[in-house]
């Protein structure tokens, strides 16, 4: 299929049919991984024409991810940065974690929104922000593609760095989501630091199982992809 770029037109419609001044696009990277935070990007873009090749940070190759996300920090008319680290994501769940890390993001801006595109289709947000949820907005959405971008690109960085005292993990190449590698560095160290205990990952290792934190009230979410991710050596 061509290659479709991310337009306008959401905040358009936000702009015309709420009022709105002032849009962020936001998204999300982390929220699958077994170690490290999850991050969240917020991105104001204005109407302007986005950087050539902008889309999905999925969609690109580690090359040009990067040097877009470069590009875009000083293309956007502002932009910032939540996290909200394993610990939080251990006692919060994961959707919890989210907000707390979109809000840090939101607040983090130099402006105050008016609006707030979400990528995907849960709005994970909720008041006081005014949402609209775009499912594959990081491919049809500007601000959300621009967030996306610089979203991916800065936790990986941060991953890398934080892999550093823990070599055999190779954090810098998964970024903390399962891997061979990693797999095999927890059954034979155990989790670090920067693992969030409270997955399911940890029921697959008899070693470290003990380790495992368990909440009273799990959330939906995690009963799939975020908490069901298994471990098969």
């Amino acid at each position: 299929m061509a290659y479709q770029p991310p337009t306008h037109s959401v905040e358009r419609s936000l702009r015309a049919t709420t009022g709105a001044k002032i849009v962020v696009g936001v998204d999300e990277v982390g929220r699958g991984a077994w170690a490290g935070p999850v991050t969240v990007c917020a991105a104001v873009t204005g109407l302007r024409r986005p950087p050539t090749g902008l889309t999905d940070s999925k969609l690109l190759s580690p090359k040009r991810r990067t040097e877009l996300a470069h590009e875009l920090e000083s293309w956007v008319t502002a932009h910032a940065l939540g996290h909200s680290s394993p610990e939080e994501i251990d006692d919060l769940g994961m959707t919890a974690a989210l907000r707390l890390a979109a809000t840090r993001a939101l607040e983090g801006l130099p402006v105050r929104p008016d609006a707030v595109i979400l990528d995907g289709k849960h709005d994970y947000l909720g008041a006081p922000w005014r949402v609209r949820t775009v499912i594959k907005g990081d491919q049809s959405c500007v601000a959300v593609a621009a967030a996306s971008v610089i979203a991916k690109v800065r936790r990986d960085a941060l991953m890398a760095e934080l892999g550093g005292a823990h070599a055999d993990f190779r954090f810098g190449d998964n970024a903390g989501y399962p891997s061979p590698v990693h797999r095999a560095a927890l059954r034979d160290q155990g989790p670090t630091p920067h693992h969030r205990l409270s997955w399911a990952y940890l029921d697959g290792l008899p070693r470290w199982r003990h380790l495992k934190r368990v909440r009273t009230t799990p959330e939906p979410s995690e009963l799939g992809v975020d908490g069901q991710l298994g471990f098969d050596f």
